[in-house]
């Protein structure tokens, strides 16, 4: 799906969206006893062995990195709840299945760093890249109904951060091919989105992009 559209013309890289799936808390099974971490995004812990608790996705990455924890994948990380949104994605051309607005991501930190955590993890990888595909070309063969719209914006629910992030300039385009001649003065101003774009604050205080 990533191949499809031209990764610089989105509003985030792949790798600032991951970034801020990270924040996402998951469920951690810890092999130590640990004091708590008190950090400025909260407080986590104490940690025992054996005793699930819930941190964040980063410092359960860190944490399994040093051999101090194991990650249990979400519950819709199951083959039962991925084979079952698999099909009602296929059945239903006009509507898109709830998933967490960072599943993309999640799953794929979790393929990379804890796969000896996922039970079948081949099966739920080939499961997450299906949905990924079947969402995305319903995405493209939609585009057929925005010309007799007439509108020169696109309402789709329940898309995903890493989805929005990569559909955007591919509508945004295709809208314009749409309006070019019959209907100029609806096709957007690319100037006047990017202008629109918020800015970062230099003062706020930033966690480092992780080395991948």
């Amino acid at each position: 799906m990533a191949g499809q559209t031209d990764p610089s013309l989105s509003i985030f890289s792949g790798e600032e969206v991951e970034f801020m799936a990270e924040d996402e808390m998951v469920e951690i099974v810890p092999n130590m006893r640990m004091d708590p971490l008190n950090m400025l995004c909260g407080d986590f812990g104490p940690f025992y062995p054996q005793m699930a608790t819930q941190v964040p996705l980063w410092l359960a990455i860190a944490m399994k990195k040093r051999g101090k924890c194991t990650i249990r994948p979400p519950e819709w990380m199951s083959i039962e709840n991925l084979t079952r949104i698999l099909e009602a994605e296929r059945d239903s051309q006009a509507a898109f299945q709830v998933l967490p607005f960072h599943y993309v991501e999640i799953s794929s930190l979790l393929f990379e760093y804890a796969p000896d955590d996922i039970p079948d993890i081949y099966m739920v990888r080939s499961l997450i890249n299906d949905i990924r595909d079947v969402r995305f070309h319903k995405v493209e063969t939609s585009l057929e109904s925005f010309e007799e719209a007439h509108s020169s914006a696109v309402m789709v629910k329940d898309l995903s951060a890493m989805e929005v992030n990569l559909v955007r300039p591919f509508v945004g385009r295709a809208l314009q091919a749409f309006y070019k001649h019959g209907s100029p003065e609806l096709v957007p101003n690319p100037d006047g989105m990017s202008a629109r774009r918020p800015q970062a604050t230099d003062n706020i205080p930033r966690r480092p992009l992780r080395r991948r």
